[in-house]
């Protein structure tokens, strides 16, 4: 069981470590679109896609970025107390809270899926029933839900996106919590 804990946290982080190194130059492509944003607003006319992709590319840079963040342990901690405890009482405590997390990442992947499939065509309650009708031609997509923009691009790509990115942090947190059974275990990550 050690063993294939141990397997699980080299793949999720070899993973997460590969798409938050490429995804972290998604800073560019987002200042490249505000920077074409703002030259074309100035010397042409204004673009209408410009302001709801750089919205986009955001929510793309720090939804797939998350994990990569968990992984590094850079994301935002009360350290008042957890700083001087010993390594085992902070896994103790990683361990507890990481279950908090890990329920609610559950809720957010289901409204991402229940989202994705409304955005594809889909009005009924059973969203994951839907995407397997998908994949074994039981299901059709309906009418696509657009941005109620000028621009009016299909919300289906940046939700897959969602998804996505809510699986990598599930992941993450599943290989985070693990990390803490290994730790209070004794043995090395």
């Amino acid at each position: 069981m050690l063993a294939l804990m141990q397997r699980f946290i080299r793949a999720v982080d070899a993973v997460n470590y590969r798409v938050g190194r490429v995804i972290m130059y998604g800073i560019f492509v987002l200042m490249g679109i505000l920077l074409w944003s703002s030259i074309s607003k100035t010397f042409f006319l204004p673009t209408l896609w410009t302001l709801e992709m750089a919205q986009f590319v955001m929510v793309a840079y720090y939804i797939l970025g998350g994990p990569y963040s968990v992984q590094l342990g850079s994301n935002v901690r009360m350290d008042l107390l957890y700083g001087e405890w010993s390594i085992r009482k902070k896994a103790w405590f990683d361990l507890f809270t990481v279950l908090f997390l890990i329920f609610y990442l559950c809720v957010l992947l289901y409204g991402a899926v229940s989202s994705t499939a409304y955005s594809l065509g889909y009005w009924g309650t059973e969203p994951f029933s839907f995407f397997s009708g998908l994949v074994t031609g039981a299901e059709e997509i309906g009418h696509m839900e657009r941005s109620p923009t000028a621009w009016r691009p299909y919300l289906w790509p940046i939700k897959s996106i969602m998804i996505l990115g809510m699986f990598l942090m599930l992941l993450q947190c599943l290989s985070e919590l693990f990390k803490d059974v290994l730790r209070l275990k004794g043995e090395s990550i």
